[in-house]
This record gives structure tokens, C-alpha cells and sequence, in this order.
């Protein structure tokens, strides 16, 4: 958040300094254009990065992790995001760390990362049925017997299903 606000003050400077640089050569420019024009750039960059996040985070997952949902939401203090949605979870599942038992192959253990806008990212262990596309929460009693598991139906067109189970 600290390195977010210190590129909106240096995209913010760097339009300023340029629009000064542009007031040598203009001689007519009106002065108010360069704290306008800092302005601008700063509500552009937070725009930007706002709307890119999502995006961007997906592009920044190692090899393996696939992102499987993505959230929009709309907030009434943004009332643009009810026209424009701002992405602001991703859920991804590590495909590389799957884990099964020889007495139950259909079931696995993996790993569900969700990165939300503004907090710290969270591992969430699953486990998920491919035979009856369920998942559910990672308990000592669900590791060893997952029969005992409270499971969750999904459906066979999850994504999380479609990631995990069809390959």
C-alpha cells in the first residue's frame, strides 16, 4: 500500500515536471495546467491500478497455481464500480502440491490461495471428491477418515472441479 502511494505521488510529479518542462517551451501555457495535470495523472494511476489488480496478480502466480474464480464487487462510496466492477479476490488452486490417499484416490488435498485487494494473502486447505465433485474443510477427522468430512456439493462445472479432476 506504502509503494501504491508513492507511485501516485511520482506519477503525480512526473506529469507536473513534465507540463513545466512543456511552460518553457509555451510560453503562453496557463499556470493552473501543472498542479491539474499532477492531479490528473494521480487519479489516473490509482484508476489503473485499481482496475488492473486482478490482472495483475493472476499474472504474478508461479507456475502450477491456476486461478479458478475471480470476484467483482461494486461498493455505493465508488458508484462507478455499479457500471464497471473492480476485481478485487482471485482464488487459485496449487496443481503442483495435490495430494491423495492410496485407500482414496478420488479425494484430494490441496491448497486454495486467496489474495483479496488490501489484506494478506490466505491458504486454505481442501479436500476435494472428483467422483461426487464436493469439497470440504481440511479437520484431523477429515484427514483421516474423509467419509467423516462435512462436504460441500460444487457440481461437475465448477471450475475448481474442472482444474483439479479433468486433467
Amino acid at each position: 500500500m506504502v509503494l501504491e502511494l508513492m507511485a501516485t505521488f511520482c506519477a503525480g510529479l512526473g506529469a507536473a515536471g513534465l507540463m513545466m518542462v512543456l511552460g518553457l517551451i509555451w510560453k503562453p501555457m496557463p499556470r493552473w495546467l501543472i498542479p491539474a495535470m499532477g492531479g490528473l495523472a494521480m487519479i489516473g494511476f490509482t484508476i489503473w491500478s485499481e482496475y488492473s489488480w486482478g490482472d495483475r496478480t493472476a499474472e504474478g502466480l508461479p507456475e502450477g497455481v491456476e486461478v479458478v474464480e475471480t470476484r467483482a464487487d461494486t461498493y455505493p462510496w465508488k458508484p462507478w464500480t455499479y457500471a464497471f466492477p473492480q476485481v478485487t479476490r482471485v482464488l487459485a488452486v496449487d496443481t503442483t502440491n495435490v495430494q491423495s490417499k492410496p485407500e482414496s484416490p478420488d479425494v484430494l488435498l490441496v491448497d486454495l490461495y486467496l489474495f483479496a485487494r488490501w489484506r494478506a494473502t490466505a491458504t486454505i486447505p481442501q479436500l476435494i471428491d472428483c467422483d461426487t465433485a464436493a469439497r470440504a474443510d481440511v479437520t484431523d477427522v477429515a484427514l483421516e477418515d474423509p467419509s467423516g468430512a462435512t462436504w460441500h456439493e460444487l457440481g461437475q462445472a465448477d471450475p475448481l472441479i474442472d482444474v483439479l479432476c479433468t486433467s
